[in-house]
């Protein structure tokens, strides 16, 4: 396997892991897209609850018991609230990483690509050249031919 064949493998890799990363990338924001969703989902319900029982402790008034279980239930929600919001930061911080890994894949398939491109342009370069002094050495070739023969055919 040649030199140049061997950079474009390199290049192939390195290609394939930029995907890799990218699919990546688009996993981690769609965790974090559920993650806020459901964020707003516990937002909401509290919420909710917090105008249910406002409604409720204005109309039939407040009874012991039940604010007793309400605190606890809006302690239940915040705490699952209070877990989520680690939850979504855990996910930001994983997109972020993952969009890290993006850029410096794509700089690596950036920079491959273009010492790729270079090498083949020397070698074309090389190849041009050396096609140019065979052309070059025929037709001196030829032109001493002829000049030997027009010679001899002077001295006879």
């Amino acid at each position: 396997m040649s030199n140049i064949q061997t950079l474009n493998k390199v290049v192939e890799l390195a290609t394939r892991r930029r995907d890799d990363a990218l699919t990546a990338l688009g996993q981690a924001q769609r965790e974090l897209h559920m993650a806020q969703e459901q964020m707003k989902q516990l937002r909401t319900y509290a919420d909710e609850a917090h105008q249910r029982w406002a409604t409720r402790s204005t109309t039939s008034g407040v009874d012991p018991a039940l604010l007793h279980h309400h605190r606890q239930f809006m302690q239940k929600i915040e705490h699952a609230m209070d877990f989520q919001l680690t939850v979504q930061r855990h996910r930001e911080d994983t997109v972020a990483r993952t969009q890290a890994l993006v850029y410096a894949a794509e700089r690596d398939v950036a920079g491959l690509r273009k010492y790729a491109e270079r090498k083949q342009q020397a070698i074309d370069h090389r190849v041009m050249r050396q096609e140019q002094k065979a052309t070059d050495e025929m037709a001196l070739s030829i032109h001493l031919r002829q000049s030997m023969a027009h010679a001899q055919g002077l001295r006879s």
